[in-house]
C-alpha cells in the first residue's frame, strides 16, 4: 500500500479532521492553537498531521519529528521545526537571537539561557507568523531531545494571538507526561464499520466473519494492525480461526510483523534499511555515500520500496516509526556496528562534528581513548549551546569507552555534574556511585560530596542538606579553601531554611564554619559575618555585615543574594534592600537568566511590598508564577503569603497562610513557619484583632529566624500593646532594641522609636511617635511610615485631640488606600469616624474592567517598555502584547500610549 495515502482520503476520522479544521480557522483569524494528538502506534496520528498540513497549504507549515538515535542531541527536534523560519532571526531581540543562534550552533557563545532560547522561539514563530498563518507540526514527541521538549512546551503556553498552530502528535498511553497540561485529543482505533471496510481492502480472499471480527477487536481498530497483521495470518487462519489468539502487545506484533518482512528481503536492502534507520534526520546523500562504503548499490532500495516500508526522494520516509525500530532490532550488533562505522566516515567532521562522534562511539567494539576524547569535546559543545542533558550523554558513552580507570572515573563524575546542571536529579546519585568505583583523587573525592549534597539540598534545601554539606566542607578545608567556603555557606544558609525545625544544626554549621581560613571574596566576607552572628550575637556581627554590603554580592549568585538578604536586614538598610533586588532582577532580564529570574522576582516583590508598592510587587508574583508554568516549577509562596496578608483580606490571606503552614512543615522548613505566622499577625493588626495578632506573634517570635524576628517584633509589641499585655510589649520592645542598638539607620531608629512609644506608655510618647514619624519617612519603607501614622493618629485620638488625630489618620488613611493595604485602611476609617470626620470610600464605577494581565501589560506600557520588552518580561510575543494593548485602548477609551498614563490615574 502506498506510504502517502490521501489526506482528504481518510477513512473513520470525521471527529479528528473537523477538529483539525476549528484550529486552522481558528489561527487564519489571528488566534494560536495548541494541540496534542495523543494515541497508540499505528493508530493514525502522523496521518492526520499529514491532512493537516495539506489543509494548511495555503499558509505556512513547519515540520519536525522526535528520531529515537537522536533523543541526546541537544535541540536536534527543534533545529528541525525553525529551520525554514531562520529567515526571520533577525528580526528578534539581540539577546534572544544570540541564545538561538548559539542553541544551533550557527555562532560561538556563552551557554544560551533554556527560556530564553524559548523566548526565541516564541518571538520566531510570530514574526513569521506576521506574513502568514504557521502551522508547526512535530512527529513522534516521545523521541524527541529533551531540550527540544522543553522549549516547545514553554512555547506552548505562552502561544496567544499569533496565528500560530502547534500541533504534536504524542504516543499514548504511557507518555502523559510529556506536554502534559495542553489541549489534547484523544485518537483512538476505527469505529468497527470502518475498521472492517479498511480490513477488507488488503485481506486477499474471503475470510470467516468471525475471524474479521476477532482481528477487529485484537487491533482495537488500528489502522496499521489492521493493514499488517493479516500479512502474517496463513490462508487457513484467515478462512477458519486456526492459531489461536495472541497475548502479546499489540504494537510488539506490528514490530514483530516488520521484522519479518524485513528478514524476507535481500541482504542488500536489509543493510540500506538498517542504515537509513541509524541515519535520523533523512539525508539521501549521506545515504547513498555511507552505503556504498558498505558496498550496497542504490538497486537495493526497490525491494523496501515495493514492500511499502521505506519511500526515498528528497527524504528518506519510513512507512512509519515502527519500521525504523524493526530494522535497528533486526540487526547484529557487529552488523550496526558496521553501518555507524560508515555513517562516521562520510559524515562531516567539520559541519556535524557531534553526529560523527556519536557514530564513532556507537561503531567501536571496545574501549577507545580517540573516541571518548572526541566526545568529551562533543560534551563541551553541547554545553556551550546549553544541552547539558546532551553533555551528560556525551560524558557518559565516554566514560564506558575510556580504558584508564581514573579518566573514566574523571568522566563518569563530569557527567554527573552535567547531569545535576541539566535537572535530572535521581540520575546523579548512580553517575556518582559509579565514580567512586574508580580511583579519584582527593579533590574529586570531595567533588562528590559536594554534588552529593548539592543534590540533597535542591530535593529539600531544608535540614536534611545540612550533613551532607557540611560533611563536604569540611573534605574542601584542605583542598580547595574558596569551594570550603562557599559549600559552609550552602550548608549556613540550609540551616536558616530549617529554622527551629533543624535542632542546633545552625550552630553546628557555624561552628564548623570557624575553622576554614577567612576570604576576601564575597563569599568568604559573608560566612564570616554569618558566624559572627550565629555565634556572638548580633552587635557583633554587624561591623561584619556592614563590610559584606560595601563590598557587594554578585548579582548572578543567587546563593549569595539570598544570605544577602538577612544581612540588609541585620544592618537596617532599606536603601540596600531597594536598589540590590533592583539590580538582581535587572541583571536576570538583561542577561537572560531566567532561571535566576523566579527567585529574583520575589525578593524585589519583598522589598517593594515593604515600599508600599503592592500593585508592583503582585505584577513581580504573578510574573513568578508565569514562569513557574513555564518551567513546571511553582515559585516560593512565602512573599504572596506576606502581601496577602498586608492587603487585609482575611479568607484568601488565611488559605494561603494555611498552605504555607503545609510546605513548611512538609519540606522541614522551619523559617516558612515563622514568615506564617508573622503574616497572621500582621493581618489580625490590621484588622484590629489584637488577641490572635498577639497568639501569632509569639509563635512566630519563639522561632528567632534571621530576616523574620525584626518584623515579627514590631508587630508583636503592637498586637501586645492593643491587646493590654504591657509585660509582653515591653519585653518584644527590649528585645527589639538589642537588635536596634548597634545600627544608626533611619529604618532602625524608627522602628525603635515607634516600639517605644507603644510599649513605655509613662514616658515621653508623643516624642516617640513623631521621631517614628520623621525617620521612617526619611526611608523607602512608605507603608512602615503609613502605620506609625496610624498609631500616632490612634494615640492622639485617645488623648481626645481630635484635629491632631484627624491629621494623621487621615494621611494614613490615604496611604493605604493608594497602596491597597484594605485592612490598615479601614482601621484608620475607623479611628477618623470616630473623631467625627466622614470617610468616603473610593468608587471605580461601572466600567468594564482589565483583566490581570492587561492592567500588568498596561503599567509596563506606561513605564516605557516596548512591547518587545513587555514580551519578555511576562513571556508574551510582542504581537500577543500588541493584540492586548488594543483591548486596553478599548476599554479605557484612549487611542494612543500617550493617554495611558492619565487613563490608569484616572481609574
Amino acid at each position: 500500500m502506498p506510504i502517502n495515502t490521501r489526506a482528504s482520503a481518510l477513512r473513520g476520522r470525521r471527529r479528528e479532521q473537523e477538529a483539525l479544521d476549528r484550529l486552522l480557522r481558528d489561527v487564519r483569524a489571528g488566534q494560536s492553537r495548541v494541540l496534542v494528538l495523543r494515541g497508540e502506534a499505528g493508530v493514525g496520528k502522523t496521518a492526520l498531521l499529514d491532512y493537516l498540513a495539506e489543509a494548511a497549504s495555503a499558509g505556512q507549515v513547519a515540520r519536525a519529528a522526535g528520531v529515537e538515535p537522536e533523543t541526546e542531541i541537544a535541540y536536534s527536534a527543534l533545529q528541525q521545526l525553525c529551520a525554514p523560519l531562520l529567515g526571520h532571526l533577525d528580526r528578534l531581540p539581540g539577546p534572544q537571537r544570540d541564545a538561538l543562534a548559539v542553541g544551533f550552533g550557527l555562532s560561538a557563545g556563552d551557554p544560551p539561557d533554556t527560556l530564553l532560547v524559548g523566548l526565541a522561539v516564541l518571538g520566531l514563530f510570530a514574526e513569521a507568523a506576521s506574513e502568514r498563518p504557521l502551522v508547526c507540526a512535530v512527529d513522534d514527541v516521545q523521541w524527541m531531545d529533551r531540550m527540544s521538549e522543553v522549549i516547545l512546551t514553554f512555547v506552548a503556553r505562552r502561544l496567544d494571538s499569533e496565528s500560530v498552530a502547534l500541533v504534536f502528535a504524542a504516543r499514548g498511553p504511557g507518555d502523559e507526561q510529556i506536554l502534559g497540561g495542553l489541549p489534547e485529543l484523544r485518537v483512538e482505533g476505527l469505529p468497527d464499520a470502518d475498521a472492517r471496510a479498511l480490513l477488507d481492502s488488503v485481506l486477499p480472499g474471503p475470510v470467516d466473519a468471525r475471524v474479521r471480527d476477532r482481528i477487529v477487536a485484537e487491533t482495537r481498530g488500528n489502522p496499521l494492525a489492521l493493514l499488517e497483521l493479516p500479512r502474517d495470518l496463513t490462508p487457513a487462519e484467515l478462512a477458519f480461526g486456526f492459531g489461536g489468539h495472541s497475548t502479546t502487545p499489540l504494537v510488539s506484533r506490528v514490530e514483530e510483523g516488520f521484522q519479518r518482512r524485513i528478514a524476507a528481503l535481500p541482504p542488500d536492502t536489509r543493510t540500506l534499511l538498517l542504515t537509513a534507520a541509524v541515519e535520523p534526520v533523512g539525508d539521501v546523500p549521506l545515504l547513498w555515500r555511507a552505503l556504498e562504503r558498505l558496498d550496497v548499490g542504490t538497486d537495493a532500495a526497490a525491494p523496501a520500496a515495493a514492500a511499502g516500508l521505506i519511500e526515498i526522494g528528497t527524504r528518506v520516509r519510513f512507512r512509519h516509526p515502527l519500521v525504523r525500530s524493526a530494522g535497528r532490532r533486526s540487526a547484529e550488533p557487529a552488523e550496526l556496528r558496521a553501518v555507524h562505522r560508515a555513517l562516521a566516515e562520510v559524515t562531516d567532521p567539520e559541519q556535524e562534528p557531534d553526529r560523527r562522534a556519536w557514530h564513532r562511539a556507537h561503531a567501536a567494539p571496545g574501549p577507545d581513548e580517540e573516541v571518548a576524547g572526541e566526545l568529551e569535546r562533543s560534551a563541551g559543545r553541547a554545553m556551550t549551546r546549553g544541552g547539558r542533558a546532551a553533555a551528560a550523554a556525551f560524558l557518559e558513552r565516554a566514560a564506558e569507552l575510556t580504558p584508564d580507570p581514573a579518566r573514566r572515573a574523571g568522566r563518569v563524575l563530569a557527567a554527573a555534574t552535567a547531569r545535576f546542571a541539566a535537572g535530572a536529579l535521581a540520575e546523579v546519585p548512580d553517575l556518582l556511585a559509579a565514580a567512586e568505583l574508580g580511583p579519584l583523587d582527593p579533590v574529586q573525592r570531595a567533588g562528590v560530596e559536594r554534588l552529593r549534597a548539592r543534590v540533597a539540598f535542591a530535593l529539600n534545601a531544608g535540614r536534611a542538606a545540612v550533613p551532607p554539606l557540611l560533611s563536604a566542607a569540611r573534605r574542601l578545608e584542605a583542598l580547595d579553601p574558596a569551594a570550603a567556603r562557599e559549600t559552609y555557606l550552602a550548608a549556613i544558609g540550609a540551616a536558616v531554611n530549617a529554622g527551629s525545625l533543624g535542632g542546633g544544626d545552625l550552630r553546628r554549621a557555624a561552628e564548623a564554619a570557624r575553622g576554614v581560613p577567612a576570604g576576601e571574596e564575597p563569599a568568604g566576607l559573608l560566612l564570616a559575618g554569618l558566624t559572627a552572628w550565629i555565634l556572638e550575637g548580633h552587635a557583633a556581627a554587624v561591623p561584619l555585615f556592614t563590610r559584606v554590603l560595601a563590598a557587594g554580592i554578585p548579582a548572578n549568585d543567587l546563593d549569595l543574594v539570598w544570605l544577602n538578604g538577612m544581612v540588609m536586614h541585620e544592618v537596617w538598610d532599606d536603601v540596600a534592600f531597594l536598589t540590590r533586588t533592583e539590580q538582581v532582577v535587572g541583571h536576570a532580564r538583561e542577561t537572560g537568566a531566567l532561571s535566576l529570574l523566579p527567585s529574583a522576582l520575589t525578593f524585589r516583590a519583598t522589598a517593594l511590598i515593604y515600599a508600599g508598592r503592592f500593585t508592583d510587587a503582585s505584577d513581580l508574583i504573578d510574573e513568578a508564577e508565569a514562569l513557574g508554568n513555564a518551567t513546571g516549577s511553582s515559585p516560593h509562596p512565602a512573599t504572596a503569603v506576606i502581601l496577602a496578608a498586608h492587603r487585609g483580606r482575611e479568607e484568601p490571606a488565611l488559605e494561603l497562610n494555611e498552605a504555607l503552614v503545609r510546605n513548611a512543615e512538609a519540606g522541614g522548613l522551619g523559617w516558612l513557619l515563622a514568615v506564617a505566622g508573622y503574616s497572621r499577625a500582621v493581618l489580625f493588626n490590621g484588622l484590629g484583632q489584637y488577641p490572635a495578632a498577639l497568639r501569632a506573634a509569639l509563635e512566630a517570635a519563639r522561632h528567632e529566624d534571621p530576616a523574620v524576628l525584626q518584623w515579627t517584633l514590631g508587630e508583636l509589641v503592637e498586637a501586645a500593646a492593643r491587646a493590654g499585655a504591657d509585660t509582653v510589649a515591653a519585653e518584644a520592645r527590649d528585645r527589639l532594641a538589642a537588635r536596634t542598638r548597634a545600627v544608626d539607620t533611619n529604618w532602625a531608629r524608627g522602628a525603635q522609636a515607634l516600639a517605644d512609644a507603644l510599649a513605655v506608655p509613662a514616658g515621653p510618647v508623643e516624642k516617640h511617635y513623631r521621631e517614628a514619624i520623621e525617620r521612617l519617612a526619611a526611608t523607602r519603607l512608605g507603608l512602615q511610615a503609613a502605620r506609625a501614622r496610624l498609631l500616632y493618629g490612634e494615640w492622639l485620638r485617645r488623648e481626645n485631640r481630635r484635629a491632631d488625630a484627624r491629621t494623621q489618620l487621615r494621611l494614613a488613611h490615604e496611604a493605604f488606600t493608594t497602596i491597597g493595604a484594605e485592612g490598615f485602611a479601614e482601621r484608620a476609617g475607623r479611628e477618623l469616624a470616630a473623631t467625627g470626620e466622614t470617610v468616603r470610600r473610593r468608587t471605580l464605577g461601572a466600567r468594564e474592567e482589565l483583566t490581570p494581565q492587561e492592567a500588568q501589560i498596561a503599567r509596563l506600557a506606561v513605564a516605557g517598555r516596548t512591547n518587545p520588552e513587555i514580551g519578555a518580561v511576562l513571556f508574551l510575543s510582542p504581537r500577543t502584547v500588541e493584540w492586548h494593548l488594543r483591548k486596553v485602548f478599548t476599554k479605557l477609551g484612549i487611542g494612543s500610549r500617550r493617554e495611558l498614563a492619565s487613563a490608569l490615574r484616572d481609574r
